[in-house]
C-alpha cells in the first residue's frame, strides 16, 4: 500500500449493487489484483467526520459545479483506531491531491481545540477554525484492491450511512456500493475494462454532498437529486445473494 498511496491522481467513481460486486471480485481476482487485508480480514470500518463553513461553502462549491473544490474532514480506520485528518483538493485537470497529519482518536469528531491541527488546516486549505464546524458523519465498509503492476488502487465501499451533525437525521445508500478507481493518469486499466464488461458505467459523485443532500433541508439539493435518484435505481437491481 506504500507504493501505490497516490497522494495525486485521477479519481473515476462508479455505482453498482452487491450482486454485480461479487462478480467484480471474481473477475479482478483472475486478473491478479490484491486485496489489503488487516487483522480483521479484508473488509475495512471506516468513520468519517465532514467539516464546512456555517454557509457550507465547500458543499455549493461541488453542487455549482466548480471545478475547483476542496473537502476536510477527519477520518477513522475503526479496526486500528488510526486517525488523520485530511484535506482533499480537486483542480481544474479533475486531479485530486490529498494531504493528511495524523492525530489523537479524542480529536476525530471536533479538531478544532488543537492549535497544530488549526495550523494545518489553515496552511493547507486557508480557513480558519471560527470558519468551519463539523457537518456530517460516513460510516462504511470499505475493500481495497491493487493492481499486480502496483500502478492503480480501487476501493469499494459499501454498508454506506449518513449521520447529520447539526439535526441527527440519518440516511443511507442500502445496497449501493460505490467504488473509485484511483490512477497517476488515465492509463489504461484492468478495473475499467472489468466495469464496462460489466456495463458499470462512471458516475461522479461525492459521498459528503450525497450525504448532505439527504440529511440536510435547508441547502441546495437540485443538481443531486438525478443522482440520488440513479443510485437509489441502482441500488434496488440488487437481489438476494
Amino acid at each position: 500500500m506504500r507504493e501505490v498511496r497516490l497522494m495525486d491522481r485521477v479519481d473515476t467513481k462508479y455505482v453498482t449493487n452487491e450482486t454485480v460486486l461479487l462478480q467484480i471480485l471474481a473477475e479482478a481476482n483472475r486478473q491478479g489484483y490484491r486485496a489489503l487485508e488487516s487483522v480483521c480480514g479484508k473488509i475495512q470500518p471506516y468513520d468519517s467526520i465532514y467539516f464546512d463553513t456555517g454557509c457550507m461553502d465547500m458543499y455549493r462549491d461541488h453542487h455549482n459545479r466548480r471545478l475547483v473544490r476542496q473537502k476536510i474532514r477527519t477520518r477513522q480506520y475503526l479496526h486500528s483506531g488510526d486517525t488523520y485528518l485530511e484535506i482533499k483538493k480537486k483542480n481544474n485537470k479533475s486531479r485530486t491531491k490529498k494531504k493528511r497529519m495524523a492525530i489523537p482518536a479524542a480529536a476525530f469528531r471536533d479538531y478544532r481545540e488543537e492549535p497544530v491541527m488549526n495550523r494545518f488546516v489553515e496552511e493547507y486549505s486557508g480557513y480558519r477554525p471560527e470558519q468551519l464546524h463539523p457537518c456530517l458523519e460516513t460510516v462504511f465498509n470499505r475493500i481495497t484492491l491493487v493492481n499486480a503492476a502496483k500502478t492503480e488502487r480501487v476501493t469499494i465501499d459499501s454498508s454506506l450511512r449518513f449521520v447529520n451533525v447539526a439535526n441527527s437525521v440519518e440516511s443511507d445508500l442500502g445496497n449501493a456500493v460505490v467504488i473509485e478507481l484511483k490512477q497517476e493518469g488515465r492509463a489504461a486499466s484492468g478495473m475499467k475494462r472489468i466495469l464496462l464488461d460489466l456495463r458499470v458505467k462512471p458516475l461522479r459523485m461525492s459521498k459528503y454532498c450525497i450525504g448532505t443532500a439527504l440529511t440536510d433541508p435547508q441547502v441546495p439539493n437540485h443538481r443531486f437529486k438525478l443522482k440520488i435518484r440513479k443510485i437509489n435505481k441502482i441500488a434496488a437491481l440488487c437481489t438476494n445473494i
